[in-house]
């Protein structure tokens, strides 16, 4: 039997806790939660109550102790130890998204993961999304021909208010920065996953509306594919409340359109020169019948179920992890490097009012 820890409960904690009962109540995994922590021991006694004979560890390295595996849902900043204590352990690692709030972080726990040969596996859960898997067939076999342009715009409101309550999305000390980072991370993956390598981000700008120093709530990327393609990536953290998460991606291929606007439930639309379909996408059946997630009711539960089986799957037979961290790391020096390229062309045009006026006035002149 695998013995599971969860660290970290909060909204992520709750959906990886939710999927993991119904998983094991169904008989598919040899598993159990026997452990949880969390800075809040009232809302770690809550899970423990939630798995028959599962305890709320007093710290991290009691539960570590205890467990085969460990789910790693706490704040970004605090992912880093978490893993590598995990690693020095030999205990298998679920982390969840990003990885860390630097680059540098996240590059010291996948080194520090692979020379203890632990397994682990990144919380990149859009490659569990069905409208996601379709569109990846879609394009995998070319028959639209090459992939031309993408078009990515993914929006929700701040998390730090509404069902995510996540207030510590708006401290840069502890998220490492906004939505590109803590969010658009998912999207950047899944465009590899989906699309292509990315080759090159040829351009990025960020800005912030909501005053949270160090935290982006504006992001576009200009990316350009291994294929040749170019793809821009757009995202936005608002204030409009009945949009809690909303992607539209658009890829245009010489000889086919393929476009959707949910990314949870489909479907997923197509256009050719011979006319315009919808695919209905769905997720296997085994996985809506699992005991208690009839409905997601805050998050897409189902989505965190398909991707803690996997890993689960993974264990009991010694597969590799998929995705694995390497594969967040990927995704994390991309997200980087369009950070580098914003703040270096800010640094270009933060000019003063006056030498703006006289550069107007230049490019005035006849």
């Amino acid at each position: 039997m695998i013995r599971v820890g969860l660290v970290g409960c909060g909204t992520i904690g709750l959906a990886h806790s939710l999927a993991l009962k119904a998983i094991i109540r169904a008989g598919h995994a040899d598993a159990a939660v026997v452990a949880t922590h969390d800075v809040d021991r009232g809302r770690a006694d809550a899970f423990a109550r939630a798995h028959e004979g599962a305890t709320a560890a007093t710290t991290v390295d009691d539960l570590l102790d205890a467990v085969d595996a460990v789910w790693v849902c706490t704040p970004t900043s605090s992912h880093r130890d978490i893993v590598e204590r995990a690693a020095a352990r030999g205990v298998a690692v679920f982390c969840e998204k990003p990885l860390a709030p630097t680059l540098a972080d996240a590059e010291a726990m996948c080194a520090a993961v692979a020379a203890a040969g632990v397994p682990a596996q990144v919380g990149l859960v859009l490659r569990t999304s069905p409208p996601f898997v379709a569109l990846r067939d879609l394009l995998a076999d070319r028959r639209f021909g090459p992939v031309m342009s993408v078009v990515f715009r993914d929006d929700q409101f701040f998390p730090i208010q509404g069902h995510y309550g996540s207030t510590w999305r708006a401290d840069a000390a502890v998220a490492g920065a906004g939505t590109l980072l803590e969010h658009s991370i998912h999207d950047v993956d899944a465009l590899r996953w989906c699309v292509d390598e990315i080759d090159d981000v040829v351009a990025a700008a960020t800005a912030g509306f909501a005053g949270h120093e160090g935290i982006e709530d504006v992001a576009t990327v200009l990316l350009r594919f291994a294929g040749g393609a170019v793809g821009t990536l757009t995202s936005v953290w608002h204030a409009v409340l009945s949009r809690p998460s909303t992607r539209r991606v658009e890829v245009l291929c010489r000889d086919g359109f393929v476009w959707l606007d949910d990314d949870f439930a489909g479907p997923v639309h197509v256009e050719t020169s011979d006319g315009a379909r919808t695919i209905d996408v769905d997720f296997a059946p085994w996985v809506h019948e699992l005991p208690g997630l009839e409905a997601d009711v805050f998050l897409p539960v189902k989505h965190y179920a398909t991707a803690d089986r996997g890993f689960l799957d993974a264990l009991a037979s010694g597969a590799p992890p998929d995705p694995g961290l390497g594969e967040g790391l990927v995704a994390h020096r991309l997200v980087a490097d369009a950070y580098s390229r914003a703040t270096s062309r800010g640094k270009r045009q933060r000019r003063a009012p006056a030498e703006r006026q006289g550069a107007q006035r230049r490019r005035a002149r006849p």
